[in-house]
């Protein structure tokens, strides 16, 4: 009887040394973004109900987290704010003495190590949670982009290394990108939220960050989830109006539209690993219905295999744990 023909697959699995050697994707510290909320007042940090392990904190205890995430070799933070003033214009984001502003001098000063991204909208500061000026109900796009690079500006001179636009505004980019310039800034990166879905995943963000619309929804400006040709055409604008990394979010659900910006586009792809992947998995966790650590690991490979070069992510402190393990 002749032998089988047939290919030994498994000669590659037999060992965890063997499985390394030809591991093919790679999840680094390096890769990782930490967000941060930043609130007002003083001796705060409150744990996000929604998000077992995440923590709105004041200033006096944001370089001690810096320091902390400093020590676990995560080298960017992504900062949002949580003012006590809110109105319709959203005055707190472009405010000299905002609470980003403010949290980014404070970070830059004490930890300057870290790459500080600034996120870029307006939604945690307007008293009706839109991310641009409304008007007779709706969400006004030209007007909206002149605050935007009010935001980006006065951000990138409280010292932020990466502006991160994120209010999916008609012609954001590049508003922002000539804001920039004409400011002097033409060396700071524009990290766009490029596609951006409106999605049911950002739940216990609004939680931490108190950026709930006050009526509507969002779906006028961010993308419908059933669509992945428009996902090519915001993010070819994006590219075309000079932006320098581009973001898909959420990343979990759309890893093939982060297949797709990655084969297309010779840009740094960022997948955010938004607030609803996180909280399912720390839920389900703590029921003790699945592995933490290896399902954190698992997913947050999936999207660096699916094509992102960077991840933000809340499961970041987590990981670099796991990883120096």
């Amino acid at each position: 009887m002749s032998e089988l023909q047939f290919k030994r697959h498994r000669r590659l699995r037999t060992t965890e040394s063997m499985r390394s050697l030809v591991r093919e994707t790679h999840l680094n510290k390096e890769d990782l973004i930490f967000p941060i909320f930043v609130v007002e007042g003083e001796n705060i940090k409150n744990e996000v109900s929604s998000m077992p392990g995440v923590y709105q904190v004041s200033l006096d205890q944001l370089t001690a987290e810096m320091h902390e995430l400093e020590d676990l070799g995560i080298r960017s933070v992504i900062l949002f704010g949580v003012p006590h003033e809110k109105d319709e214009k959203g005055t707190q984001a472009y405010c000299e003495t905002g609470i980003v502003q403010r949290a980014i001098r404070q970070v830059k000063q004490d930890v300057p190590s870290l790459t500080v991204v600034a996120d870029t909208c307006l939604c945690q500061y307007t008293d009706h949670g839109h991310c641009g000026v409304v008007r007779d109900g709706e969400i006004v796009n030209d007007e909206s982009l002149e605050l935007l690079v009010e935001t980006a500006v006065s951000q990138a001179k409280a010292g932020a290394d990466i502006i991160a636009p994120s209010n999916m505004m008609d012609g954001f980019v590049a508003a922002i990108r000539r804001g920039l310039d004409e400011a002097g800034f033409v060396n700071t990166p524009v990290m766009s939220y490029a596609v951006k879905y409106a999605s049911s995943f950002y739940g216990p963000f609004r939680d931490a960050a108190h950026s709930s619309p006050q009526f509507g929804d969002r779906r006028a400006y961010q993308m419908d989830p059933a669509n992945r040709l428009e996902a090519i055409r915001e993010a070819q604008s994006d590219v075309e109006e000079g932006a320098d990394f581009l973001i898909v979010k959420p990343a979990l659900a759309y890893l093939d539209i982060m297949r797709e910006m990655k084969d297309r586009y010779p840009l740094p792809i960022v997948a955010y690993n938004v607030s609803g992947e996180y909280s399912m998995i720390k839920a389900a966790a703590q029921n003790g219905w699945v592995n933490e650590r290896e399902i954190v690991l698992e997913k947050l490979t999936s999207m660096k295999r699916a094509g992102a070069d960077l991840i933000i992510t809340y499961f970041a402190k987590d990981v670099a744990r796991y990883l120096s393990e």
